[in-house]
């Protein structure tokens, strides 16, 4: 087990990390690489990424895949995002499925490909009873658009007179977002160096450690994903509290 090699604390684990998996085309670009070499090199790195959650007994990973605005990208590299997604899919299912990690995803997925959608809909289907670990994928995600769509369908709840706008608090608002059955994140991490959150999961990382590495995704590996871990653990999470009250 990873996690007893090393010499973090095991009772201080993130039960949710999510990831902006950023940098695909500039480490092609170094390299006098097509942008889309970037995006094929990048499946180690996730692959990773999952293994080290499955080691480190991290229980949900959160992966930002496609966001809703990537659709505005050129068509060649959309379609061969869509490629290596379904590619990807068909080759690590089998193995997604024996690791006992279910999967999930959130976003608009009927934006797309009919033969994608389907794919991801049998490896939801195949993966639904696993206990072991969730890896949601965010595809055609858009933070701004789960809150909206949220806030609709409780719009809608209380003109049904279903429930009143009294009624209406946290709970009810995570239960209408995508993620309804999923916990806040604990730590979010961007590769690449950019320091922004792109419109990714915003009401979930609200209280959230952010970890930032200049490392492109395509590199990022189970050490540099340990380092993020050791940033985490160095963190104070005071929930609005002050340091005496965490320690009586």
């Amino acid at each position: 087990m990873l996690k007893k090699d090393t010499a973090i604390e095991e009772k201080n684990i993130p039960q949710h990390v999510a990831i902006i998996m950023d940098g695909n085309g500039r480490w092609a670009k170094k390299r006098g690489m097509m942008r889309t070499l970037g995006h094929q090199n990048a499946i180690k790195a996730v692959k990773e990424a999952i293994e080290f959650c499955d080691e480190m007994e991290i229980p949900y990973l959160t992966l930002y895949a496609f966001s809703s605005e990537n659709w505005n990208r050129p068509a060649l590299e959309v379609n061969a995002l869509m490629s290596i997604l379904s590619g990807t899919i068909k080759k690590e299912s089998q193995k997604l499925i024996e690791r006992g990690i279910r999967v999930k995803v959130i976003g608009n997925t009927h934006k797309l490909p009919k033969d994608v959608y389907k794919e991801l809909k049998n490896l939801i289907d195949n993966t639904q009873n696993n206990k072991k670990g969730t890896l949601i994928l965010a595809l055609s995600y858009g933070s701004k658009e789960e809150i909206l769509d949220a806030t609709k369908k409780i719009a809608e709840k209380v003109a049904e007179n279903k429930i009143s706008v009294e009624d209406i608090n946290e709970d009810i608002f995570n239960n209408h977002l995508y993620t309804q059955d999923i916990p806040d994140v604990d730590l979010l991490i961007r590769t690449s160096g950019e320091q922004r959150i792109s419109n990714f999961l915003l009401w979930q990382i609200a209280y959230a450690e952010l970890y930032f590495t200049d490392v492109l995704w395509p590199d990022f590996n189970k050490k540099e994903f340990l380092k993020a871990i050791e940033f985490y653990q160095t963190r104070e999470r005071r929930f609005g509290k002050i340091s005496e009250q965490l320690k009586s």
